[in-house]
């Protein structure tokens, strides 16, 4: 298996996807009211859920195609940075499945029953537990939060590669 030197289409377009609706997602989580005991979740939820189904089967296909096509590191890169970058990638895969999966277990701890955009019910990883889903709510938030800390210090990275250093980086992942 060869490593490339660019990001194919496909590549690009999981990386896109991910990125635009993990826009979607997060304002959806923060403006939703919160959910009690014995409630039902309405709308905001049912939705703020399938993103997140959605955004996980996305991450793990990108995951896949990432393991089974390499993209060379950037040769101008000095080793300190490829490290960093290689370091930022992986953790930004291990929080996104960690974000998706603890918030499919958080509703699934709840008993609630929900559907994919109210198209199709959605299976539950665990039965009605509330001990354990308060658990998973408070690991949910933490892996939320650290995601927006490593998208925000990964953003940062590419804007000082776009305006200090000019090396072109962000052209290996735009579309086209």
């Amino acid at each position: 298996m060869t490593d490339r030197l660019q990001y194919g289409a496909i590549a690009k377009i999981l990386h896109w996807l991910v990125a635009a609706l993990l826009l979607v997602q997060y304002p959806i989580g923060w403006l939703m009211p919160d959910i009690h005991r014995g409630m039902t979740p309405g709308a905001a939820m049912t939705f703020h859920v399938s993103f997140g189904l959605v955004i996980l089967v996305l991450i793990v296909l990108r995951l896949v195609w990432r393991l089974t096509h390499p993209v060379a590191p950037e040769s101008s890169l000095s080793p300190w940075q490829r490290l960093s970058s290689e370091v930022m990638h992986w953790l930004l895969y291990v929080l996104v499945l960690a974000t998706t999966v603890t918030g499919w277990l958080f509703a699934s701890f709840r008993g609630w029953s929900i559907s994919l955009f109210y198209l199709m019910p959605m299976p539950m990883l665990a039965s009605d537990n509330a001990a354990a889903g308060k658990a998973i709510d408070g690991l949910h938030q933490a892996a939320e939060w650290a995601l927006l800390a490593v998208i925000g210090i990964h953003v940062a990275a590419v804007l000082v590669h776009v305006f200090f250093y000019r090396d072109r980086i962000m052209q290996r992942i735009l579309p086209g």
